[in-house]
């Protein structure tokens, strides 16, 4: 038996939901994976793994109004300027729309500037990423002060 062009035409839109329903969940995984994989690259201070994950003209605004570069990231990173024992985030939320995605999480930062000043926070950010024809990169952070201390 044949099948007939309308009756493909028909399965196509009734199937079409699900194909952009793993197509979404793949892109949830995949920025998942890449801003943990991020986070780590960091916490290493690993300037190489960081940059393959940062777009060139990557921007990162925290709390007390700082604007950082990816050059001024990966600088930060080589010269060692923190040595860190946490950097991990907890409570991590995706949501894609198109080919801009949004991470939501609180991160954990614990360690050493290398003044061997301590420090022991943890804060909100939104890391904003990007499909471009190299896969997603990390365009745009903005991380919140640091928040109270639990009692």
């Amino acid at each position: 038996m044949k099948i007939q062009p309308p009756r493909i035409a028909t399965l196509l839109l009734v199937l079409a939901p699900f194909a952009a329903q793993a197509s979404e969940s793949d892109d949830i995984a995949a920025v998942a994976a890449l801003d943990t994989q991020y986070q780590a690259a960091v916490k290493a201070n690993d300037a190489a793994g960081m940059a393959k994950i940062l777009a060139d003209d990557f921007i990162l605004v925290i709390g007390n109004g700082t604007v950082s570069t990816k050059a001024d990231l990966l600088k930060e990173a080589e010269d060692h300027i923190r040595e860190y024992t946490h950097q991990e985030d907890s409570e991590q939320t995706v949501r894609v729309w198109g080919d801009t995605a949004v991470v939501t999480a609180k991160l954990w930062m614990q360690g050493t500037n290398k003044d061997g000043t301590p420090f022991d926070y943890q804060l909100w950010f939104s890391d904003t990423y990007v499909r471009t024809k190299d896969g997603w990169r990390y365009v745009f952070g903005q991380a919140s002060l640091p928040l109270p201390k639990s009692p």
